[in-house]
């Protein structure tokens, strides 16, 4: 088994990656950027370096600083996490020819996935339906064509797009230029492949991803299906497993489908296979060829660890699960917790004043963040995944719920009232949702309400956190502190610093 893993990621990911390390008994390596020098990842590692600013591209973005790290400790293979590299075949290349195992499928399977068309023609052949498109779109007339050829209303795809960016809807010809131009833009800017194309656009379809894990010696299964309807702008927001869509005989025959394709591009490691379910069909959307964000509700159902597969896959072993020893156990919900305006939705930065995660049977919580923790602006808005599972689908619901109420994050405000909207609408409970849900339920009118039952709680909770010092008893406290720190050896500075840092924070909260 690998000694060492370089984790080029940050937040809950990174965690989660090094707590399967941990299990495994691998050291790991963290980097952190300027933003992330008081980031829990940096200190859950056995060791972590400096990579760059925050930028992204000057940080977690920068594969040069990344391999350069990875060499001077020594690591073994190198885990991209989710987002930042962990798609980017250049990325993977480069681990490969500099000696390192890349976490992850091979740098061509990377290239296929990263192209909707590319993939779209491979899952083609292996039986899979799309959803009628077009090819590669040369210009503006051409998308014309295309779109009058199959009715509108359309929606125009960076083909290297994901995560909702690059896709525009158009839903007559006056709105095709605009959102012609719009999808090209996008795809130059933010991605690799920045080819356009066009597909029939699905008014209020499901969305259904099958997740699969192969291993290098030709082994492929399907750990099911995960639902994530449930989104706003394109973007993914709740999930659960499994879906109350599909029966068992059409979970068999998708993961049958789903297994034939991730074969016919020789995928490896662990990645989903992505549909639009409509009337009864399922349609091809995309192949994401890493570790989803959602991936821990199947973990949960399936009772495995996809992390430690990733590993263990990438270091060369064989799958110890066939298809057959695939037992869904109960239901599972994931609500991602945002550090966002719950009533516009933008991105808040600031300081976590207080925090409290919830517990209790069937409650999980992976994050990054504690309290005085800073959350920097220059990042993903997304902070905690909250997981709930129960024996049925209500019994999740309602444990989702209670541990909603349960979730205390004070000094930035955070999505949690539009998830309690969510769990407490009647069509949410009946199971009848799709990708429209949040705009046809009216879900924004509705977080109002919750915003103000959370403000009051906060209130009652004040005096618990808030502090109850005066400035001056801080200021007499912390130079007893200092004086006190500055006695013990200089070899534990780095430490006693950081004893400080607590201390004083403990009395601001």
């Amino acid at each position: 088994m690998f000694k060492k893993v370089l984790v080029a990621n940050r937040g809950e990911i990174a965690i989660r990656v090094m707590r399967a390390c941990r299990e495994l008994g691998i050291k790991t390596t963290a980097i952190y950027s300027d933003a992330d020098k008081r980031a829990f990842h940096r200190f859950y590692a056995d060791e972590s370096y400096h990579i760059g600013k925050a930028d992204p591209k000057d940080s977690y973005l920068n594969i040069e600083k990344i391999i350069k790290i990875a060499k001077k400790v020594d690591a073994d293979a190198i885990h991209p996490g989710y987002g930042f590299l962990s798609e980017n075949p250049e990325f993977a290349k480069r681990c490969i020819e500099k000696g390192f195992v890349f976490i992850g499928p091979e740098p061509k399977v990377l290239a296929i996935a990263g192209s909707k068309l590319k993939s779209r023609k491979m899952m083609e052949k292996a039986g899979i339906k799309a959803i009628p498109g077009s090819p590669k779109i040369k210009n503006l007339d051409d998308a014309l064509k295309w779109a009058e050829k199959l009715g509108y209303p359309v929606a125009i795809k960076a083909s290297g797009g994901g995560g909702g960016i690059g896709i525009t809807i158009a839903r007559n010809e006056e709105e095709m230029e605009k959102a012609y131009k719009q999808s090209k833009k996008l795809g130059e800017r933010f991605f690799i492949d920045s080819a356009v194309y066009i597909e029939k656009y699905l008014e209020k379809p499901r969305h259904i991803e099958f997740q699969i894990l192969a291993d290098k010696k030709g082994n492929t299964i399907h750990l099911g299906e995960r639902e994530c309807s449930i989104q706003r702008r394109h973007q993914k927001l709740i999930e659960e497993c499994p879906s109350v869509a599909i029966d068992e005989e059409t979970r068999q025959k998708i993961g049958k489908l789903v297994v034939k394709g991730a074969k016919q591009i020789g995928y490896t490691n662990s990645g989903t296979i992505e549909f639009l379910y409509s009337n009864g069909e399922f349609y091809f959307l995309e192949i994401n060829a890493r570790l989803q964000v959602e991936h821990t509700i199947t973990e949960i159902v399936t009772g495995i660890d996809i992390v430690k597969y990733q590993i263990k896959i990438a270091y060369g072993e064989e799958l110890e699960h066939s298809q057959e020893d695939i037992v869904f156990r109960g239901h599972a919900i994931e609500c991602r917790i945002n550090a966002e305006d719950p009533i516009s939705f933008l991105p808040r930065s600031g300081k976590i004043e207080y925090y409290r995660s919830p517990g209790g049977i069937g409650i999980r919580v992976d994050s990054g963040i504690h309290m005085g923790y800073r959350i920097p602006e220059y990042y993903d808005s997304m902070i905690s995944k909250l997981i709930a599972w129960g024996n049925t689908r209500q019994e999740a619901i309602m444990r989702m719920r209670r541990a909603l109420y349960e979730y205390l994050i004070g000094g930035v405000e955070t999505n949690i009232p539009f998830h309690r909207a969510v769990m407490n609408n009647e069509a949410f409970v009946r199971g009848d949702i799709h990708t429209h849900f949040v705009e046809e339920q009216k879900i924004e009118e509705v977080i109002k309400q919750y915003v103000e039952i959370v403000k009051k709680t906060m209130e009652k909770l004040d005096e618990i956190f808030r502090d109850k010092f005066t400035d001056e008893e801080i200021m007499a406290v912390v130079t007893a502190i200092i004086e006190s720190e500055s006695e013990k050896k200089k070899i534990e500075q780095k430490q006693s610093i950081w004893k400080i840092i607590g201390k004083i924070e403990g009395l601001k909260h």
